[in-house]
């Protein structure tokens, strides 16, 4: 089975966690979902420092995947400087031809008013989001696809879609 790979990333609350579950929902049984989140808060309770473990699990995790699975979502904040390198080696086990990578590239302000769209809007504010805020995290690969803040999480679902038909 030739399996596809696809990267999400982006700044916190930009909707990189709602797309990937809906494109699991609509690409169906056997799509893994990677999610930087799980993998590093929910499984490992490590911080996102350089040389956590949570990359190295990521990479093993969505490594797991190829030829197990059709898809393989991995989504996440994924800074460059922390996982650029893990994702670059994650694209060229699965073939830069199979590997579809996204950034969402919204502004600071488009990204606050998403983020209190969430239910964790309670869990942190504007304050925190600022603290995070990584502007332009382009990993700089080959077809690398850019979402704007005039795109709505239908348009981002039916752009990502239509690449993966091709």
């Amino acid at each position: 089975m030739e399996s596809k790979l696809i990267i999400l990333r982006g700044n916190s609350g930009s909707g990189k966690t709602t797309t990937a579950k809906n494109l699991q929902n609509h690409l169906g049984h056997g799509t893994l979902l990677v999610s930087q989140d799980v993998v590093r808060r929910d499984m490992l309770k490590v911080h996102d420092r350089d040389g956590n473990p949570s990359i190295d699990l990521i990479l093993q995790i969505a490594e797991y995947g190829r030829g197990k699975c059709e898809f393989v979502i991995v989504e996440g904040i994924l800074n460059k400087s922390r996982y650029g390198e893990m994702l670059n080696e994650l694209i060229q086990f699965y073939n830069q031809e199979e590997a579809y990578t996204y950034y969402f590239d919204l502004s600071f302000e488009e990204t606050v008013t998403r983020h209190n769209t969430r239910d964790k809007k309670m869990e942190f504010g504007e304050d925190s989001l600022r603290d995070w805020w990584n502007s332009n995290d382009y990993l700089g690969v080959q077809g690398e696809t850019l979402f704007t803040n005039d795109m709505s999480q239908n348009d981002v679902l039916k752009q990502i879609l239509t690449q993966l038909q091709k």
